[in-house]
């Protein structure tokens, strides 16, 4: 029975070309060791150079969302560093190209903001995109930010295609809401 079940799981992985799946709590050393094993999957995989390093760069963006803003957490809220926060995160290939998906819980009135930031930048041309990005490293970072502010714009300058969002109703908390994001490279 043990095989059976780890065997669906293992076929549903392959039907779906995945050749990366992490769901769980994200820390730093964490994030060290996943990027070890994409860093080695994408070389077994044979992708190009800057396919590899436009990979990892959107990898390390997905992270970040998840380590600053998942509203799961095994740490307290008011503790900076060395947070673990839990999320999931996925790599795997459609024809030509990679696909990077995260999801992580948000608390729900965060949503119309991510909405926003999020349609905003799928109507951008990555000449946009690239100026917009160009910008927010002058800018002062933004009240509701962890980071630089980057995250969005960096997964979209390295996507090939506009970034796919959707957030769904967590089904025991009525105050949360999962957002999923996908990269495809």
């Amino acid at each position: 029975m043990l095989y059976q079940e780890f065997d669906e799981l293992w076929q549903v992985a392959q039907k779906r070309h995945v050749i990366f799946f992490y769901a769980g709590y994200f820390s730093q050393p964490v994030v060290a060791a996943i990027s070890e094993t994409i860093r080695a999957r994408l070389d077994s995989a044979g992708a190009a150079g800057p396919t590899r390093r436009r990979i990892f760069s959107a990898f390390v963006e997905m992270s970040q969302n998840i380590m600053h803003y998942s509203s799961e957490a095994l740490t307290p809220g008011d503790q900076r560093d060395r947070q673990m926060r839990r999320g999931s995160f996925c790599i795997g290939t459609s024809g030509e190209h990679f696909f990077l998906l995260c999801a992580n819980p948000v608390a729900s009135d965060r949503v119309p903001g991510l909405r926003s930031r999020l349609e905003g930048l799928r109507t951008m041309t990555v000449e946009e995109i690239k100026a917009a990005y160009r910008q927010a490293l002058r800018a002062e970072v933004p009240h509701d930010s962890k980071g630089a502010g980057l995250g969005f714009l960096t997964m979209a300058r390295e996507a090939s295609e506009p970034l796919e969002f959707e957030f769904a109703p967590s089904p025991n908390e009525p105050d949360t809401t999962i957002f999923c994001i996908k990269a495809i490279i």
